[in-house]
């Protein structure tokens, strides 16, 4: 599934990425708003990783949807 699905499905998808990412709280997931860029930043944040590595976790929640 592409991002503009993802991000259009959010509301549905939103509690997946509460799942995946646990230290994303209800708060995060709804500033973010299905928006990447702002998934991104948010993992960088909570989990203190470099920005590939964000983006690298991301691409794979985006491949189960």
């Amino acid at each position: 599934m592409n991002w503009d699905r993802i991000e259009g499905n959010w509301k549905q998808i939103k509690g997946e990425a509460i799942a995946q990412w646990g230290k994303l709280t209800e708060d995060d997931v709804d500033v973010i708003d299905g928006r990447r860029e702002q998934l991104v930043g948010k993992i960088q944040e909570r989990y203190g990783v470099a920005k590939d590595e964000a983006e690298a976790q991301v691409r794979d929640f985006e491949k189960k949807y």
